[in-house]
């Protein structure tokens, strides 16, 4: 059950890294800080996602799923509503398309600069 549970943690942490990279671009302004923590995420995602290597983080939830095999529920909260989220596979019964992932990484390169122009033409302006 302990193996269950920190796999789930870990699955939400993952969800938490992932809607950083996505959108953490929009605290910047209001926390330039941010932007020392949140860049380096961004090129970590657009690596993982155009390099199509698999991020530490799943290989930590798939160990402790391995070794948390105990009686309980077929699927948790987290493994129903939180995984598809993360993993595009669960979406498509054939697995997620390889040019898919160079999709998600442009957009998140894509997004994510136009949110950095604006903060840069906002701040030039000052």
């Amino acid at each position: 059950m302990i193996y269950r549970l920190l796999a789930d943690g870990v699955v939400c942490l993952h969800l938490i890294f992932v809607t950083f990279v996505l959108f953490g671009g929009m605290l910047v302004p209001r926390w330039p800080v941010v932007r020392w923590l949140h860049l380096p995420s961004v090129v970590w995602g657009m690596f993982v996602e155009l390099a199509g290597v698999i991020c530490p983080l799943t290989y930590l939830e798939n160990d402790l799923r391995r070794m948390g095999r105990e009686a309980g529920y077929a699927t948790s909260f987290v493994e129903h509503w939180v995984l598809p989220l993360i993993y595009p596979d669960y979406w498509f019964s054939g697995g997620f398309p390889t040019w898919g992932f160079t999709v998600l990484g442009v957009v998140v390169l894509v997004f994510n600069g136009m949110i950095y122009l604006w903060v840069w033409r906002r701040y030039r302006n000052y």
